[in-house]
């Protein structure tokens, strides 16, 4: 990809390590749930069954320590019968493509912008997302345009149906990008979430964007003073607003 129709720099193996998350970071929202919702509706039955589980695992969405289990139920709703990753690849593929303006609306141009100048300036940038990397990829591939590396959460068959089966989550963030050949000292990190903690106190530079206003709190106390907390346009989240670029 380019920048103003020239070419990014080739990024070098010892340039400065870049990690963006990606929900509530470059997209306004929970990609992963908004994808599960729409597997979800494809069939009566699948909706009468999340109905079924919705009084159990609806609330544990709402507390991070249970909640990958509870949007994994509604995963394994959405996903009956598909046996292979490559098959939930290929219903990824007609979700970002169905619904490419609505995505194209949620991705938030700072961020983009962030991203921009990180790639222009030739350092290595990687998204690093809970969601599963196919989604995060195809949708800045086929809406953003940006051939970025994604690490995410990995995926399988499991009780008839394809679920996470490694979540890139908290500490294990880190993990999944060391694996994935992004090893060493991160130079900058970008998340809005306090689960991406450990990402942010790895990085030289940490910077929350978009955070819950009930974070705040928690983010001035931990990381280090000066540490930047920005909105880059989610309404309803918290941070100083920054104007998107021009």
């Amino acid at each position: 990809m380019s920048v103003k129709g020239r070419p990014y720099p080739k990024a070098q193996a010892d340039a400065p390590l870049v990690v963006f998350d990606f929900d509530h970071t470059l997209y306004d929202g929970d990609s992963g749930g908004h994808l599960v919702a729409w597997l979800v509706r494809r069939h009566w039955w699948r909706w009468l069954l999340a109905l079924l589980i919705a009084p159990v695992c609806a609330p544990m969405i709402a507390f991070l320590p249970t909640r990958r289990r509870g949007i994994g139920a509604f995963m394994w709703v959405g996903t009956i019968g598909l046996h292979r990753r490559r098959d939930l690849d290929h219903w990824i593929d007609r979700y970002v493509a169905a619904h490419r303006e609505a995505i194209r609306a949620r991705l938030l141009p700072t961020g983009l912008a962030a991203l921009h100048r990180h790639r222009a300036a030739g350092d290595r940038v990687v998204v690093a997302t809970g969601a599963p990397p196919a989604l995060a990829r195809a949708i800045l591939a086929f809406v953003a345009h940006e051939d970025v590396p994604v690490v995410g959460t990995e995926v399988g068959r499991r009780c008839g149906a394809i679920v996470a089966t490694r979540h890139c989550h908290h500490a294990m963030k880190l993990t999944m990008l060391r694996e994935a050949g992004f090893g060493g000292p991160i130079a900058a990190a970008y998340s809005d979430s306090r689960a991406d903690l450990p990402l942010l106190h790895a990085a030289q530079r940490p910077v929350v964007v978009n955070p819950k206003p009930s974070a705040v709190a928690e983010f001035r106390r931990v990381l280090p003073p000066g540490t930047p907390i920005l909105n880059w346009g989610c309404r309803r989240r918290a941070g100083e607003p920054v104007a998107p670029a021009r």
